[in-house]
């Protein structure tokens, strides 16, 4: 069975005092109102990952994650942060291949393959995202877009590999700008891209690849999209700004 998951991406978000407020009042409202398996995770500014792991620790349901790191182990690399970093702090899960890294830092297929091989290598879960532009999407060879963004980055992965990562479709076009896919294009690309997996690794293990939702998902429409059958959950992000809503999210996944 797939897990179901919620990641909230803070991205460069919140001072710590803000953070720790935030986090405190997250934690509070998903243990006294989440009940259902729904897996939480925070994906936090890097600075603030051990401060905040000692507010989680009480809390059940929620993790820390964080939204990006280097794909070598070490080096000469002023500013990044590692694998085996992360892991060092007990943090489970990273974002990988966000579209604003892509798009700003000019990162590759090649390159996010490298950095999710580094990220299992050390025992972490990636969360690797993939999506199309406005311009993609228009003409109409979006879903060949983010299947291309898959096979480069994780088909050469084994199948037990592959079922230690999360997807996360996010189409780039409702990312901050208030369009949102509706529940059926969410559902229609999810689709495809399970079926993408289905045709390199086979039908079982594509079915127990968890993949999320991420353009602009709030408390309004998280429990439309929640609904559709390949739709595993969301990566959410400036909701995740804001804790009841970003609980309300959560609360329609569970």
């Amino acid at each position: 069975m797939r897990k179901k998951i919620v990641a909230g991406n803070w991205k460069m978000n919140k001072t710590l005092d803000e953070a720790l407020s935030l986090t405190s009042e997250v934690v509070h409202m998903i243990n006294d109102e989440v009940l259902g398996d729904v897996e939480v995770v925070l994906c936090v500014p890097s600075l603030y990952l051990t401060t905040l792991s000692k507010y989680v620790e009480n809390a059940p349901k929620i993790i820390l994650g964080a939204q990006n790191c280097h794909e070598k182990a070490s080096g000469a690399f002023t500013g990044e942060i590692s694998a085996p970093m992360l892991k060092a702090i007990g943090i489970p899960y990273v974002i990988l291949g966000h579209s604003e890294r892509r798009q700003y830092f000019a990162e590759t297929g090649a390159q996010l393959a490298a950095k999710v091989d580094s990220a299992l290598e050390n025992g972490l879960t990636p969360i690797f995202c993939c999506g199309e532009s406005l311009e993609q999407r228009q003409n109409e060879d979006f879903i060949e877009v983010v299947k291309t963004q898959i096979s480069e980055s994780l088909f050469h992965l084994s199948a037990e590999q592959l079922q230690a990562v999360v997807i996360a479709y996010e189409p780039i076009w409702a990312i901050g700008t208030g369009l949102t896919a509706s529940a059926e294009q969410a559902q229609d690309m999810h689709a495809a891209l399970r079926a993408h997996l289905a045709g390199k690794y086979g039908q079982a293990v594509a079915d127990s690849i968890s993949i999320l939702y991420g353009g602009s998902v709030g408390a309004g429409n998280a429990a439309e999209l929640f609904a559709c059958p390949d739709v595993d959950g969301g990566l959410v992000g400036g909701a995740s700004l804001k804790s009841r809503d970003f609980t309300e999210i959560v609360k329609a996944r569970q």
